[in-house]
């Protein structure tokens, strides 16, 4: 055995260079398409496969799973859901500009419903991708390239003839890159390449007199028209896209809002949220002006209906649509492909000369294919008419041959000496004959009825027919405007069958501009119960209830209706909760559980004190914690806009048992689970930040714990229950912090 070798090596250079082979590979062969075909991979073998089984547009349908199954097997060895779901998108004319599929089945809706599964659903090749990506394969137009375990040859890339990269787009997510182009529209596209490859100089503001911008399958408004032009120029920007809106009248002076065109982003989950966005927006009262909200959406196409308040106004409010919901989306553009090899960003220009320069590249080896195969059959037929002038020498010579070889030996080379002749004139005629080998085996293989009158007139009108042929591949192959000419008829019938006319409107449209309503100001009480169900009331309803709402609630507090409230929990966290996003309305109503306002979980963490923002601004806060550490921290620590901070730092093991308004006036008692209970000044509660962990206010025993935390002040007389008895507070000694306290017997 050879001895073994050892290679040493940098880790670091080792694992940069496997990272960086990783990342080609995801780049080229999986989510990147080619600038070519427009096409990733998985697509293109898909296609290719469904090609090679026959399953084309004018035959019966065929499974799914057979399609995903045959492609996996041979050419594409990575999960079947990643075919099938490429197989799906090529079929969903909801997303594609052009459908590569004809699917047969439930292959998804707009509204996100996925595809049923693939052993239910069956597909075949659409028309236009028979005709526009798969003709010609027999012509040697493409380089075919060994399948992964080399038993197969797949294509390197389809005979696309049409831009697929602008006209289908594309979406792909690699490893630091990702790709986003949006769909155009066929007409538009094949204009663009016709004017390019009538005049190269042509300037990316003249392709988009033929290409006006993207055209979504789900139509919609493309409103920022004006930065289309550095788009397409850098392959790089931002599309503004709305919804269609049209205002209907209904009965008694009303009128409602239907929104008939979505944006392209809103496709799938987007309907619901838009759904869900506008029921928020009248839920906190954001807009009175809605009455009714409902998707009446179908297969003849979207209608979402807003059925508006007699009044309303229904400018803002389609305005406040576009700014508060995601019926004006943006559409990042990222026109990142493969092309020569390596991805490359390309404005609209790049793409189109890529494209057309793969087409001249396929017209040259199709016109090379078939002008060799015209070369043959000229050479061929040159041999039969000849044939047919000797025929007589020829039928001599076949007879007095004794093998086929010496037939052929003869037709090609003159060679006589194993032939008999019927006179030497016949053998030195035959001496002469020069036929090719191809014509010599055409010779040989010739049927007699070849030689009737009209099949001989046949063949020479054939051979007409062959140079007339050769003649014109000679000059599309010579000539640069003859070959441009044919591409330019191919694109030209392409646009005749399948181009249909635009369906996404490019404008410049004002900014969306609404006027929010102003909320009045007023006081109002928050209301929770034990059971965390919160809901505001006015102050007069209050004050008619005050003994059942402070009795039924567990936390009752005064505050503005724009504010906020504070939700500090043993975790040692505040959650804020805007007022507004609180459920308004009697005081018997439910109200609705906190956590649904709020970050608050009441599965993991438990309420010690609630209060209004506003009016801790001007406080200072006294916190306590189990492991009996104390601190005071300033109320303008807490005023901020996120809606969960940490509100102190806590200790391994430990949790906030009190949190209070304190003042240096007061007193503080501490009182621990076994009963031990300190009074000290509030003044020797150090101030601290919320960040900081405190100081220790009573000294603990062993296994012992803060339970509560009392603050009072002088001519107070509080009470607090031990073991069912009352503890007069202001009758114990006062002692100093960080001290052990009096044990109380109970």
């Amino acid at each position: 055995m050879p001895e073994e070798q050892i290679i040493r090596t940098e880790y670091s250079d080792l694992m940069k260079k496997s990272y960086i082979d990783y990342a080609m590979s995801v780049i080229i062969a999986r989510a990147l398409p080619d600038v070519r075909d427009g096409l990733k991979p998985v697509q293109r073998r898909t296609l290719y496969d469904m090609h090679e089984l026959g399953i084309r547009w004018d035959r019966p349908y065929r499974k799914c799973a057979r399609i995903v199954g045959d492609t996996m097997g041979k050419y594409h060895p990575h999960g079947d859901s990643s075919i099938y779901e490429a197989l799906v998108v090529m079929a969903q004319d909801f997303k594609k500009g052009m459908v590569l599929v004809d699917g047969h089945g439930n292959f998804g809706s707009i509204e996100g419903d996925g595809a049923a599964a693939m052993r239910y659903t069956e597909a075949r090749l659409a028309k236009f991708t028979q005709m526009a990506f798969l003709q010609d394969l027999d012509k040697d137009v493409i380089n075919f390239v060994p399948n992964f375990d080399e038993t197969e040859k797949e294509p390197e890339v389809l005979p696309v003839r049409v831009p697929n990269l602008l006209v289908n787009g594309a979406e792909g997510i690699a490893v630091g890159m990702a790709t986003s182009i949006p769909t155009h529209n066929l007409g538009e596209v094949i204009d663009a390449v016709k004017a390019y490859m009538k005049n190269d100089d042509i300037s990316t503001r003249q392709l988009m007199k033929y290409v006006k911008g993207p055209d979504f399958p789900t139509g919609g408004i493309v409103v920022n028209k004006d930065d289309l032009l550095n788009i397409y120029e850098t392959g790089v920007g931002k599309i503004k896209i709305r919804g269609k809106v049209e205002v209907e009248d209904m009965k008694g002076g009303k009128q409602r809002l239907v929104i008939t065109e979505i944006p392209y982003t809103m496709i799938g989950a987007g309907i619901g949220k838009f759904l869900n966005d506008v029921c928020a927006l009248v839920e906190t009262k954001k807009t009175g002006d809605i009455v009714d909200i409902s998707n009446q959406s179908s297969k003849e196409g979207i209608r979402i209906v807003i059925e508006l308040k007699k009044g309303a106004d229904v400018k803002n409010l389609t305005n406040m649509l576009y700014k508060k919901t995601r019926l004006e989306d943006t559409f990042g553009v990222n026109m990142l492909a493969v092309a020569d090899g390596r991805p490359e960003t390309m404005g609209l220009k790049k793409i189109i000369e890529h494209h057309v320069d793969f087409q001249f590249e396929l017209a040259t080896r199709k016109y090379k294919t078939l002008l060799a195969k015209e070369l043959e059959k000229k050479e061929i037929q040159e041999g039969l008419i000849k044939a047919c002038d000797v025929i007589d020498l020829i039928i001599e010579i076949l007879r007095g041959s004794r093998s086929v070889q010496d037939a052929k030996a003869c037709l090609t080379q003159g060679i006589t000496e194993n032939i008999t002749f019927k006179s030497k004139i016949s053998k030195k005629m035959a001496s002469m004959l020069r036929f090719t080998e191809r014509q010599a085996d055409a010779i040989l293989q010739m049927r007699l009825y070849r030689l009737i009158g009209l099949e001989i007139d046949a063949l020479m009108k054939e051979h007409e027919e062959t140079l007339a042929n050769i003649a014109r591949y000679e000059d599309i192959l010579n000539n640069y405007d003859s070959m441009a000419d044919v591409i330019i008829e191919e694109l030209d019938a392409f646009k005749k069958e399948f181009a249909v006319p635009r369906k996404t409107v490019v404008e410049n449209a004002e900014e969306a501009v609404f006027e929010e309503k102003k909320i009045e100001e007023q006081e109002v009480v928050f209301l929770m119960d034990r059971f965390g169900y919160a809901r505001c009331v006015d102050t007069s309803t209050y004050e008619r209830n005050r003994e059942a709402a402070d009795s039924e609630n567990k936390f009752v507090l005064t505050c503005l209706n724009t504010g906020k409230i504070c939700i500090f929990t043993d975790t040692g966290k505040m959650h804020q909760v805007k007022v507004l996003d609180v459920p308004y309305g009697k005081f018997r109503d439910k109200g609705q559980p906190i956590d649904n306002m709020s970050n608050f979980d009441s599965t993991s963490e438990e309420i010690v004190y609630m209060c209004d923002a506003e009016q801790m601004r001007f406080a200072m806060l006294f916190f306590a914690t189990r492991q009996g550490m104390v601190k005071k921290v300033a109320g303008t620590e807490f005023q901020v806009s996120k809606r969960t901070i940490a509100a102190t730092k806590l200790q391994e093991g430990d949790s906030l048992a009190a949190v209070a308004v304190i003042n240096d006036n007061q007193y503080v008692v501490l009182q621990t689970r076994d009963g031990y209970f300190l009074r000290f000044p509030a003044e020797e509660v150090s101030e601290k930040k919320k960040g900081a962990v405190g100081v220790r206010g009573i000294r603990l025993k062993k296994n012992d714990e803060l339970e509560a935390a009392y603050l009072f002040e002088d001519g107070e007389d509080p009470k607090a229950v031990y073991k069912e008895k009352e503890v007069a507070l202001n009758r114990l000694r006062i002692g100093k912090r960080d001290t052990q306290g009096v044990k109380n017997r109970g």
